[in-house]
């Protein structure tokens, strides 16, 4: 196996380990972050595989962590939004337990459904599928294909950050992969180092921004979520001026479109 081949797997079973721990912390309840946790592990997971050939097994390996993020997505923004009304006090304490019981419930669909089953049979399965694609030259050119990849995935943000009209949800999007794709791999992308703290402020604005959009959307149809539509609508204006200063920061950090 290439050193790169060698990162990779000992990668994927760090992320499977921590996959595992998070479902255990899911299950007993230990704490507030594990949904986060087992979302990044996925969302990292997705990014380690995304440049690699299409070797044996590597599909299902991609759906499965493809589905659970697409599963859990929905139940992180519930959970994100029980925070903010659990910070707020006996005031929001009837939205808030509304929202505890659908988290509860969401918890136990999410542990108990198809798409972390069929995610962890598959992270079983995926070490000796590896193997076996490194053994008939299924793997030859990986880093190759790495940096291919990567530097695609860069010009897509590029030409997305140098469009005024772009829209913020898909930039925030392309900013998250560039990112953990750079995390997945870092000897392999071209970003500067001074650039990559800008990627992590763009990434935190844009997802404070797009946290109070939501809030918004959902207080359309939530008649609970109406005390504190004004607050949002305060916080989403902060948030669409900082993204703004974030954004022209990254621009600068790359002056051209490559």
């Amino acid at each position: 196996m290439s050193a790169l081949t060698q990162q990779v797997q000992r990668h994927v079973l760090r992320l499977h380990i921590r996959l595992l721990a998070c479902r255990e912390r899911l299950a007993a309840g230990t704490d507030q972050r594990a949904l986060h946790d087992l979302r990044v592990a996925v969302r990292q997971l997705r990014n380690l595989l995304r440049p690699l050939p299409a070797y044996s097994g590597a599909e299902a390996l991609t759906s499965a962590a493809a589905q659970l993020g697409r599963t859990s997505g929905g139940l992180r923004d519930l959970e994100v939004l029980d925070g903010f009304l659990r910070r707020h006090g006996d005031s929001a304490s009837r939205a808030a337990q509304a929202r505890q019981t659908q988290l509860a419930q969401g918890y136990q669909q999410l542990l108990q459904g198809m798409a972390l089953a069929e995610l962890l049979r598959a992270l079983d399965a995926w070490p000796q599928q590896w193997r076996a694609a490194n053994a008939t030259g299924e793997l030859a050119g990986v880093a190759r294909r790495v940096r291919r990849r990567l530097a695609k995935d860069e010009q897509r943000l590029l030409l997305a950050l140098h469009d005024p009209e772009h829209d913020w949800h898909d930039l925030r999007l392309l900013v998250k992969r560039l990112r953990y794709g750079l995390d997945a791999y870092p000897e392999q992308g071209r970003v500067l180092v001074v650039q990559y703290p800008q990627l992590k402020q763009a990434q935190t604005a844009l997802g404070k921004w797009h946290d109070c959009w939501q809030w918004l959307q959902r207080a359309t149809s939530d008649e609970d979520l109406q005390p504190w539509v004004n607050q949002w609508q305060g916080a989403l204006g902060r948030g669409e001026q900082r993204v703004a200063k974030v954004l022209t920061q990254l621009r600068q950090a790359w002056p051209h479109v490559v």
